[in-house]
């Protein structure tokens, strides 16, 4: 692999978080569209996809508290539930890249994933990896995973990137979005971040904020935390958050254009 490339599709962007349960089909299309452009232009890309699961998987998960532990017959409604709308969103994505004519192969994480306390703990990536060595895009995206400290939970895709980065050792992960950049004004978003480092995010930090919808993984202060402390343990990673609703921004981003907000060491 000359470059291994993380990029994941927001699901703020990809559904319609203020509605539940609504994918944005259109946005979809267009974004198969410029995965397969990038692709096109740079044979040697290797990548693996991530999507969040927007208002389809948190929707439930909110109702649930799917996140914070299973432990009742209840809760494991509630954990199926969630399972089965991860994954609805998933069809609709995977049939995107079907039509956009990308070789993407879906890896759900709850047959594979085990975590403790919220964490991964057990992850066979022999199908992930020999995916990646016949030239093909594996696609991740958050779910739900059995737990062995509190039953069940959710993994955001940052979690699962974050478990894999440090198998896999990408050169960079995209994080694509509505919001155009990170702000250090959030919501009034005047003030855009155009580079974060360890030392620099303790000025900005209380004011990152969170998400637009539902989201039970934490919006963006988390993502940015969660890639600091990446860039922190791979050396020459780096991380960027930008905007996917704005038109051949992930076929710039792929090809390796700054934009948005860079995480870097």
């Amino acid at each position: 692999m000359d470059e291994l490339v993380f990029l994941k599709l927001g699901g703020s962007l990809i559904t319609d978080k203020t509605r539940p349960y609504t994918p944005r089909r259109e946005v979809l299309s267009r974004l198969a569209v410029e995965i397969a452009k990038a692709r096109l232009a740079n044979p040697d890309l290797s990548l693996v996809l991530g999507h969040g699961s927007g208002s389809f998987g948190h929707t439930a998960a909110k109702k649930h508290g799917t996140r914070q532990g299973v432990h009742d017959p209840a809760g494991w409604d509630g954990f199926v539930e969630v399972w089965f709308q991860a994954m609805l969103l998933n069809r609709y994505v995977m049939s995107a890249m079907s039509k956009a004519r990308l070789p993407a192969l879906a890896l759900a994480p709850v047959s594979a994933v085990i975590a403790s306390a919220g964490q991964v703990t057990r992850w066979d990536l022999t199908p992930l990896k020999r995916a990646l060595e016949a030239g093909l895009i594996p696609v991740i995206y958050g779910d739900v995973v059995f737990d062995e400290a509190q039953g069940g939970t959710i993994l955001s895709t940052e979690d699962l990137f974050e478990h894999l980065a440090l198998e896999l050792r990408p050169q960079r992960i995209l994080l694509a979005g509505l919001e155009t950049a990170v702000w250090a004004d959030f919501p009034i978003c005047q003030r855009r971040v155009e580079q974060i480092t360890p030392p620099s995010y303790q000025s900005i930090r209380v004011s990152v904020g969170g998400s637009h919808g539902a989201d039970v993984t934490g919006g963006m202060a988390s993502k940015v935390q969660q890639m600091l402390g990446l860039v922190e343990k791979i050396p020459g990673l780096k991380a960027q958050i930008f905007s996917g609703a704005i038109g051949e921004n992930v076929t710039k981003a792929l090809a390796g254009e700054n934009l948005g907000t860079i995480i870097c060491n």
